[in-house]
C-alpha cells in the first residue's frame, strides 16, 4: 500500500511539474509557432536557421528551465545517417555553469531522442570545462549522457 501511495504522489508531482512547465514555456513563446516547428521535419530545417528552434519545440519540460534562466543549446555537430540524426549539442547562456546542468543534459537528451528524427544526442566534451570539479565529476560518473570531442575547427560551430 505504501508503494502504491508513493506512486500516486510522484504522478501527481510529474504531471503538476510539466504543466507548470507548459504553461511558462507557453508564456514565452507562440503557441502556433511552435506547434508549426514541432511538426516540421528536421531535415526541412537542417540547413537554416529555424534548425534550433525546432530543436527547442521538440523539449518537454526541461525547455521551461531553459528558457527561464537564459540558456539554449547550440549544435556543434550534425551527422545524418539515413533517415535519422545523430547530433552533438552543447549549451548556452546560463546554463553552462548551473549546478542543475546534468538535469538540463538528461532532459534535452531524452526529448529530442524521443523524436523519430533522431538517432543520438550526444554533447560536446568542452561543456565538461565549464563545471566545478565537483559537477564535473558528478556528470562522468551519474550523468546519463555522453560527451564527445569535436575537432577544434568544429567545436562551436
Amino acid at each position: 500500500m505504501d508503494d502504491d501511495l508513493v506512486a500516486k504522489y510522484a504522478a501527481e508531482a510529474k504531471a503538476a511539474m510539466e504543466a507548470e512547465a507548459a504553461r511558462r514555456v507557453a508564456e514565452s513563446t507562440d503557441p502556433e509557432e511552435e506547434e508549426r516547428l514541432r511538426n516540421t521535419s528536421l531535415f526541412d530545417v537542417l540547413e537554416t536557421d529555424h534548425f534550433v528552434p525546432a530543436l527547442l519545440a521538440r523539449l518537454g519540460a526541461v525547455r521551461a528551465a531553459l528558457d527561464g534562466h537564459g540558456g539554449g543549446i547550440a549544435v556543434s555537430q550534425i551527422e545524418q545517417e539515413s533517415n535519422q540524426l545523430d547530433l552533438v549539442l552543447d549549451l548556452t547562456g546560463a546554463c553552462l555553469s548551473c549546478g542543475a546542468a546534468p538535469g538540463t543534459l538528461e532532459g534535452v537528451k531524452h526529448d529530442l531522442e524521443a523524436d523519430g528524427e533522431i538517432q543520438r544526442i550526444r554533447f560536446s566534451s568542452a561543456l565538461l570545462d565549464t563545471f566545478d570539479d565537483l559537477g564535473r565529476e558528478f556528470i562522468l560518473a551519474h550523468g546519463a549522457v555522453e560527451f564527445v570531442d569535436l575537432p577544434s575547427d568544429q567545436a562551436g560551430e
